[in-house]
């Protein structure tokens, strides 16, 4: 049985750095620690092809832009998947502080477009992890905001959240979404 993990994120190079792009930062990391490629092209994206654990693993980026994820996720999970619950589905978070974490088997989009296009294509039953972006000081215009890259205090909290990310996408492949929301609650997360 195959797992998909996608992280949205948009795919110009303008784009690499700004906060919207975390969902992608984190399945970057992901790779990197299983030395896997993501460069094959499919399913309006790009993916990769990891074994964690025994368990092979579809690595998916998006190349829709975010406000577009749905059309990519579907394609992927109805070519590979035998059901929701393999998928997960890495993405920002404005609503939640910089650099919390929050793992969820279902809900709403939460004001987030990736999420909502996701939704409207497969409907909410399926895991996602929320990485927080949040300040106190955000704007009203949130477009803006999530399309800005990341100050340079900010930087550090988030290099530890995607490392944290990556772990917790590892736990859920192998031992389910009970042990990944346990290894976040001992984080002070959830």
């Amino acid at each position: 049985m195959m797992k998909i993990v996608a992280g949205l994120g948009n795919p110009s190079f303008r784009y690499r750095n700004t906060k919207h792009n975390i969902g992608f930062r984190v399945l970057e990391a992901f790779a990197k620690r299983y030395g896997c490629r993501i460069n094959k092209r499919a399913f309006k994206g790009v993916y990769g092809m990891a074994r964690v654990a025994g368990e092979e693993v579809m690595l998916l980026k998006p190349l829709t832009y975010v406000n577009l994820s749905g059309e990519a996720v579907e394609m992927a999970c109805s070519s590979r998947l035998t059901g929701k619950e393999e998928l997960l589905v890495v993405s920002d978070d404005f609503n939640l502080p910089m650099g919390y974490l929050r793992l969820r088997e279902k809900g709403s989009a939460g004001g987030h477009n990736g999420l909502k296009s996701i939704i409207e294509e497969i409907g909410e039953e399926f895991t996602r992890l929320r990485v927080g972006i949040g300040s106190e000081d955000m704007p009203d215009e949130k477009s803006t905001y999530v399309l800005s890259p990341f100050s340079r205090e900010e930087r550090p909290v988030m290099e530890e959240a995607i490392q944290r990310s990556v772990d917790c996408v590892e736990i859920w492949i192998e031992k389910g979404i009970g042990e990944a929301a346990g290894f976040l609650k001992r984080n002070g997360e959830l």
